[in-house]
């Protein structure tokens, strides 16, 4: 009776039911504990942290729990703020409060040559992650973001300057980012400078850079300017600015123009009236005429101020070649400023193992075969235009395999494959009178054999004839119309790429037998031919064995692209430094391809096809100054592609 005058809720017993209460919903639990089902889940706040710095912001509003006061040094602001939110924000922060510095024990500390309202922004943001970026306040908010090592914050001051960037004032931007160590702004206003250059030399702050500052600028090889004049012309500006203080700067300054890449008129008629009576000038001028004056030594007096700044080196296109199905079609373009592949056309047809040069604004092609026949046609492609055309007519007989180049005007096409045997035969196109003629034939049938010239004379080296590859070398003198041998190589190369740099020949990679034969070695080796001794050496090797390379020359470099490694078809590009006799990859293709015609062209052409907005296209004629034979650039032996096609049948 007791129990259920309790239970029906005696006021004295509510407790004691309460308990019981809880003491059955705790076996209740424990026995769906219990139960083969399990109700376990993992429980997260999505605004946790949003309200726990809201509430670590209003402790700040009110000055609660603050354990420290930070003091700018510039106008003496005191800021309270929590030490262990400053050091989760900021790394600088961090070491001082959790090392053993003594600003760890103070409670006061001062932030020297730092702005109060700059400093509070930035204390406001480690409490709130956001921030008012303004024109009037990104400088000061930058300088302190960097002391403090709050990188979010000097990342989005740098993107808002580099919004603001211009010709007027990139160069004060550089200067102020390498005063504050700050060196993400600092690249981007360093590269603004460069790709403007043309334009920032007009402008006052050029002419307020101290000698040592114009030093660096004129230095860098990444100006972009449309060949060294316009250097030279931004010097004599900044002297003429204020030129009797300046003028003690001459020759230090002189030093960093490429006179040797200058125009010898353009060198008497301007820079020799700079020198005045310094010797440290006329050894200059000296350096540029000899340049000019005996280019069979330009290897011997190479320096930094023969090696072109990188928008005067031109271009390179890289024209057709095998990659694996049915042949390339494309022609990419490479900007050396920005070492990148872009796509710029097509050609009008298919074409495999042609010859390609470039003749004044047109690039010529020439034969090849378009997978049944083999063709006796050229296609002229016009590079202002950008439009293809048959203007050239064809030639007498059939050629694939074979190697092309201009030499004293005419163009020759040098042996190949007519379809049905390897030939021997050499053809002349006179651009003025408009007819191929035949000349003197080899001495060897030639397919894939690189083609150059060098010194007034035409080259055909290596290459192959159905049964071995040879090693040969071949010279034809267009004066006496006779073809003479000269020191072969040191190892057989067929479909061997060909280039010329600094008064040299250089043979690369090839194969050593037909490429029917499964053992096929296909090399890595470079050998460089030096004319004045008739000798063969051999230099640095690529870095992957392989045939059917593209080459040519690029400025002071010579870069070898593509090829077939016996599996595939390559994509790699790769330059050789003559001083430091050096393969460096750069940017590769964007389309693998093997036996590519690769050559370079100057700054003259328009270039629809540019990422940089109109920046112009190169041409042979200054594509290379730093080589005798460049007023007519062809391409190499690689045009002559020897490699399995995409059915596995075997080219000839």
């Amino acid at each position: 009776m007791s129990n259920e005058l309790s239970c029906k809720g005696s006021p004295t017993s509510s407790a004691s039911v309460r308990a019981s209460l809880v003491t059955d919903e705790s076996h209740f639990s424990l026995a769906s504990l219990n139960s083969s089902v399990s109700q376990d889940e993992f429980f997260r706040c999505r605004d946790h942290s949003d309200v726990v710095l809201k509430r670590m912001q209003d402790y700040l509003q009110s000055e609660k729990l603050c354990d420290v006061v930070l003091i700018a040094g510039v106008d003496g602001r005191r800021i309270p703020a929590h030490r262990l939110v400053l050091s989760a924000s900021s790394a600088y922060f961090s070491a001082m409060f959790t090392g053993q510095l003594r600003e760890s024990q103070q409670e006061e500390i001062t932030l020297q040559e730092v702005s109060g309202d700059a400093l509070n922004s930035l204390i406001q943001y480690c409490y709130t992650g956001a921030i008012e970026i303004r024109e009037d306040t990104v400088e000061t908010l930058l300088a302190t973001a960097c002391l403090l090592q709050l990188s979010t914050i000097v990342g989005a001051c740098c993107n808002f300057l580099a919004r603001q960037l211009h010709p007027s004032n990139c160069l004060g931007f550089s200067l102020f980012a390498e005063q504050q160590g700050c060196t993400a702004l600092l690249k981007l206003a360093t590269a603004y400078t460069c790709q403007h250059f043309q334009q920032v030399w007009k402008n006052q702050e050029f002419f307020m850079l101290d000698a040592a500052q114009l030093a660096n600028l004129l230095r860098s090889d990444d100006l972009n300017v449309p060949n060294e004049q316009e250097v030279f012309h931004a010097l004599m500006a900044w002297i003429q600015y204020d030129a009797e203080g300046r003028k003690r700067h001459i020759p230090e300054l002189l030093a960093l123009i490429k006179l040797p890449l200058l125009q010898p008129s353009f060198i008497v008629d301007h820079v020799e009236a700079l020198c005045g009576g310094a010797n440290e000038c006329q050894q200059l001028v000296m350096e540029a005429f000899k340049w000019h004056l005996i280019p069979g030594r330009r290897s011997l007096i190479s320096t930094s101020r023969t090696r072109p700044r990188k928008s005067t080196m031109g271009r390179l296109l890289a024209v057709g070649g095998m990659d694996g199905h049915k042949g390339a079609i494309s022609i990419e373009s490479y900007d050396p400023r920005l070492d990148k592949w872009t796509l710029l056309k097509n050609m009008p047809t298919r074409r495999l193992q042609f010859g390609v040069a470039v003749l004044e604004d047109k690039l010529i092609i020439v034969g090849g075969r378009d997978g049944l026949k083999t063709l006796n046609t050229v296609d002229s492609f016009d590079l202002n235009t950008m439009c293809w055309s048959t203007l050239v007519p064809p030639m007498g007989t059939p050629r694939h395999g074979l190697g092309v180049a201009f030499l004293e005007g005419p163009l020759y096409a040098v042996g190949g494959h007519d379809g049905w045997s390897y030939l021997n035969t050499v053809e002349r196109w006179d651009p003025s009178a408009r007819t191929w003629s035949y000349v003197a034939p080899m001495s060897a049938m030639r397919s894939t054999a690189g083609v150059a010239v060098l010194g007034g004379r035409l080259y055909v080296i290596g290459g192959r004839d159905g049964s071995v590859c040879h090693r040969t070398v071949e010279c034809y003198d267009p004066h006496t119309n006779k073809w003479t041998l000269r020191a072969p190589m040191n190892q057989r190369r067929g479909c061997v790429g060909v280039g010329v740099l600094n008064g040299f020949l250089y043979a690369l990679g090839g194969h050593d037998c037909p490429p029917s034969n499964p053992a096929v070695c296909r090399t890595d080796t470079v050998e460089r031919y030096d004319p004045t001794t008739d000798t063969w050496t051999l230099i640095a090797s690529l870095s992957v064995g392989r045939d059917a390379i593209g080459v040519s020359v690029l400025g002071d470099w010579l870069v070898a692209l593509g090829g077939y490694d016996g599996i595939q078809y390559l994509k790699i590009v790769e330059q050789y430094d003559a001083e430091t006799n050096e393969w460096t990859p750069i940017a590769p293709v964007n389309y693998s391809r093997a036996g590519a015609c690769v050559v370079a062209i100057p700054n003259s052409f328009s270039n629809p096809a540019s990422t940089t907005g109109g920046v112009a296209l190169p041409s042979t004629s200054a594509a290379n100054p730093s080589s005798p034979n460049n007023a007519i650039a062809a391409s190499s032996s690689s045009s002559a592609v020897n490699v399995p096609v995409a059915n596995n049948s075997t080219t000839v």
